[in-house]
């Protein structure tokens, strides 16, 4: 297999058997697009979107149906005095709630590139950078003041995760000189008897106890920055201190939503990027470092925007394992020398983190990095001005194809969520141009310290937002970029690129749904029918259409197989726009075409793909999907897998298997998210199967490695409503006894309708959270159908025809 080519899974322990899947009646759960799932044709689970998806054949399948509770309410409010007096008196101790955990957790500290950040510690500072804001007095004579903001959310109210996180605080022993001070709020029941679900708090701990300091500082949400803003200046003014830091605690999703999830205020959404600037510029205040012991905040955009703010940023690119930061190590050192040195205090915080989840988190994905602020705002922005501007220029001469795959292959974070965040320093190194590089050396700098875990790989400790998979938040993130005051030619520049990824989607042939693909029948770009597969358009219609995307005149996005584009989210079409002429060039150059996308036969007469080496570098990754046909007729989803082989001529060959992942015997949805192989004898394979996990949706992160042929579960992360809430919360650690576990799955009509969202299989009543077994299953004698899904650098999905 060419190493240009998409890789494939391997292949592990079958099982047999026949009759997997029994049918019962049952009441719906509702449709699964109201969950706020990665994509699919009607909001369903398929990873990356791209049209319903079906099966075929009567069978024995069970789908027994689960009522799906959303436990969401509430609505807005005023604040009510958002602060009372300065009280005193002790609240009491948080009772001791149980942290999930899973055995066998050995972590292997392999599996780096040679130029890996990864643990080393960079004391060096560029003579560029500015003044600190902090002085340090030294010897011990510093006092700190460290503000955490918690809004503790269902990540609370299910788990208890906030509470954990407070133990940890009470079982450092903070000396005088450390005033540690917490906000409380934003969840509607607390996994203790000391916070308030009615009223906001706040708390300090001092001498092993919770004293409350503010019985009720009102009930406004914390994802207004107003509530944000109140806090720190009245923690500041209540608490001077030389040394400032403050912590946010919560939800996080990158740089389009950024932080936040208040349960009792819905409706209220994420605290923006420009909105967390609007608060903290407000403030007026200088702080040694801010962190975020959240998912998914340590972008670019964010550093860039505290650097006028902070000295240092502690934040993760990946999504958090809910054990989140590790409290008790890093306040008992800084206790023991409140003159520490910020880097050293970033140092601790990231190894305690590390460290406890590598014993805590089997196979989950670990990042935390400490970022020089001072340094950063001065040295990147040039920098990263100019590697937008030369990428920019190469898409604008025609060379689209070599940004979209320096992008394509770079590290990614939360990819089953397309939130299109991507580590700068393994973009640029990828781009590997005279500015990409430059811009690689000046983060790497500025990048202090950084520690991930054994799969993470890639991560250098700064991801950023560049559209790929999910063009349709481009505009929401232009407008943040004005408000933040980003570089303007990166705005450019994904703007440009945005085009040339619509612009190829737009023209491509080929049949865009699994359904239209099984039936014979067709979907024709830019409105047109034919009878067959795909349907061809003109040069003409395809220069019009463009025409028409590129000036705002197009307006029926479905037509073209863009469902999630319409007027509102299309702005950047025509910002920034490229030549029209150079669009059509470089998306109708080496393109793939109707009559490329069928199954040949090799010299051996086994079905294959055959497309040309060119054609190879479109394609960035190739799927099996599986259906299951009920007695009804209708079709169950069993999701995605990159099960295929290469044969010596370079041409695709597919896996006609009839097993499936299962767990505990019973066949699962399970969709791959990806393969990381370092070496011919190192990889991880990693996907999600969705679940009801007791009362609420929620994805399981399943892990495949070379000592782990059979896989595991790596972790739990629920799954939100996109009208709930964008941001993602800590992943759980695992499963606990007494855990139920429904599998669920995506069911359609027998046209390809989609239906509704279905139990498979009995619910597991979970005894031994360590007691399961993962395998690949026979589905049994009923009607299967497989289909292929190759998708493009574009972002098209193309559907294979069913194997003959």
């Amino acid at each position: 297999m060419e190493n240009n080519r998409p890789r494939a899974r391997r292949k592990t322990v079958s099982s047999g058997g026949s009759g997997v899947f029994k049918q019962e009646g049952g009441q719906s759960v509702g449709p699964v697009g109201s969950s706020g799932g990665p994509g699919g044709p009607g909001g369903g689970y398929q990873n990356g979107g791209g049209g319903p998806k079906r099966s075929g054949g009567g069978g024995l399948l069970k789908l027994v149906a689960v009522v799906l509770a959303l436990l969401i309410g509430g609505g807005g409010g005023a604040a009510s005095g958002l602060f009372g007096n300065l009280g005193g008196g002790s609240a009491g101790t948080i009772p001791s709630v149980q942290q999930q955990t899973h055995t066998n957790t050995v972590v292997s500290n392999g599996w780096y590139d040679n130029d890996s950040n990864n643990g080393k510690l960079n004391r060096q500072v560029s003579p560029d950078a500015r003044a600190k804001f902090t002085t340090i007095k030294g010897n011990g004579k510093d006092t700190y003041t460290i503000l955490v903001y918690m809004c503790g959310t269902d990540l609370e109210s299910n788990s208890g995760m906030a509470t954990n996180d407070l133990q940890e605080m009470l079982k450092a022993n903070v000396s005088d000189n450390i005033n540690l001070v917490i906000f409380t709020g934003g969840c509607k029941s607390w996994r203790n008897d000391v916070m308030s679900s009615k009223y906001n708090q706040v708390y300090q701990i001092r001498g092993g106890k919770l004293a409350r300091l503010v019985d009720n500082a009102g009930t406004s949400s914390m994802t207004d920055p107003k509530t944000l803003q109140a806090f720190v200046e009245w923690g500041f003014e209540q608490f001077p201190a030389n040394r400032r830091a403050l912590i946010f605690w919560d939800h996080g999703s990158g740089s389009i939503s950024g932080y936040g999830y208040d349960q009792k205020y819905p409706n209220s959404g994420a605290m923006s990027l420009a909105k967390i600037n609007q608060a903290l510029s407000a403030t007026k205040q200088t702080f040694d470092f801010i962190g975020f012991d959240t998912c998914l905040l340590g972008t670019t955009e964010i550093a860039l925007m505290l650097s006028d703010k902070a000295d240092y940023m502690i934040a993760s690119e990946e999504a958090e394992p809910g054990v989140g930061w590790y409290y008790t190590y890093w306040l008992n050192e800084l206790s023991a020398d409140p003159s520490m040195s910020t880097l050293d205090i970033g140092k601790n915080i990231v190894d305690g983190f590390t460290e406890y989840c590598a014993k805590t988190c089997r196979g989950q994905e670990t990042t935390l990095s400490v970022v020089d602020l001072s340094e950063l705002g001065q040295t990147v922005p040039d920098k990263l001005a100019a590697f937008a501007t030369e990428a920019s220029k190469m898409i604008e001469s025609g060379d689209y194809k070599q940004v979209a795959t320096a992008r394509s292959g770079s590290r990614e974070f939360a990819a089953s969520n397309r939130l299109d965040q991507v580590d700068l320093v393994h973009f640029a190194k990828r781009l590997n141009t005279a500015s990409s590089r430059e811009l690689a050396t000046a983060l790497l700098s500025a990048i202090k310290y950084n520690r991930t875990s054994s799969r993470s790989l890639n991560a250098y400790g700064l991801s950023i937002y560049f559209p790929y998979k999910k063009v349709s938040k481009v505009d929401s993130i232009t407008d943040t970029y004005q408000a933040i005051d980003m570089p303007s030619e990166y705005t450019s520049c994904i703007h440009k690129f945005a085009q040339l990824n619509v612009g190829g989607q737009s023209v491509s042939q080929g049949s865009y749904s699994p359904f239209s693909s099984l039936f014979g029948g067709s979907y024709s770009p830019y409105g047109q029918s034919s009878g067959g597969y795909g349907g061809q358009m003109s040069s003409d219609a395809m220069q019009e259409l463009l025409q028409a995307l590129l000036g705002g005149r197009f307006h029926d996005f479905s037509d073209i197989g863009l469902d999630e584009l319409d007027d509102t989210n299309t702005r950047f079409l025509t910002q920034d726009t490229v030549d029209v002429n150079t669009v059509y060039d470089t998306v109708t150059k080496d393109r793939i075409t109707e009559e490329d996308l069928v199954w040949q036969k090799d010299n051996s007469q086994n079905s294959c793909i055959k497309l040309t080496e060119k054609q190879w570098e479109l394609i960035d990754r190739v799927d099996k999907a599986m259906y299951y046909q009920d007695e009804e007729g209708g079709y169950i989803e069993l999701g995605l897998d990159n099960l295929y082989s290469f044969n010596e001529a370079g041409d695709l060959l597919p896996d006609l298997d009839r097993d499936w992942i299962s767990i505990n015997g019973q066949p699962v949805a399970y969709y791959h998210i990806n393969t990381i192989e370092p070496s011919e004898d190192q990889y991880t394979i990693t996907g999600y199967v969705p679940i009801k996990l007791n009362k609420q949706r929620a994805l399981m992160f399943l892990v495949f490695d070379q000592d782990n042929e059979n896989g595991y579960i790596a972790g739990i992360s629920y799954d939100y409503a996109a009208d709930v809430t964008e941001t993602l919360g800590k992943t759980l650690t695992g499963l606990e006894s007494g855990d139920k576990v429904t599998f669920l799955c995506d069911y359609y009509m027998e046209d390809g309708t989609y239906k509704d969202s279905y139990k498979l299989g009995d619910t597991w009543k979970v005894e031994n959270p360590d007691d399961y077994t993962i395998t690949n299953t026979n589905v049994g004698e009923g009607k299967v159908k497989i289909l292929y899904r190759l998708t493009d650098i574009y972002g098209r999905d193309y559907w294979m025809p069913e194997i003959g």
